[in-house]
């Protein structure tokens, strides 16, 4: 049985989700997301870093997960996500935590089929399952 911690980071808004595997059957435990609302960089990061840690107090993971960067249009969002997701992995490293880094591809195609699903095909497969 292995509690497993997810990430998708952002600089505004992190969201989160958490499973427990016992053998092939997953079970939802919780999701959400970690809202930020400075406007200035580092006091979002430091909500960001505070946010992961305290799911990570409540839920106790064995693991966590996180998607990779991908290649964005615009260089600076592509730092913000880069520095959103550093303090994510900091938080889990911080309670010992090993990180495993994926990217959004490989999450969505055994959910819905297909790697370029959208986000909300992704939940509505999650939450009709």
């Amino acid at each position: 049985m292995a509690i497993i911690l997810g990430i998708d980071p952002g600089s505004r808004i992190t969201g989160y989700g958490v499973i427990r595997q016992q053998g092939r059957q997953l079970i939802y435990l919780g999701s959400g997301c970690i809202r930020t609302q400075a406007d200035d960089l580092p006091t979002r990061l430091q909500r960001i870093y505070a946010g992961v840690t305290e799911i990570i107090t409540q839920y106790r993971p064995d693991s966590f997960a996180i998607e990779q960067v991908f290649m964005a249009k615009n260089a600076d969002s592509a730092l913000k996500l880069g520095q959103a997701r550093g303090v994510a992995i900091l938080a889990a490293v911080n309670n010992q935590l090993p990180v495993f880094e994926y990217v959004a591809r490989q999450v969505k195609q055994p959910f819905v089929g297909t790697g370029a699903a959208e986000k909300k095909q992704v939940q509505h497969m999650l939450f009709s399952y």
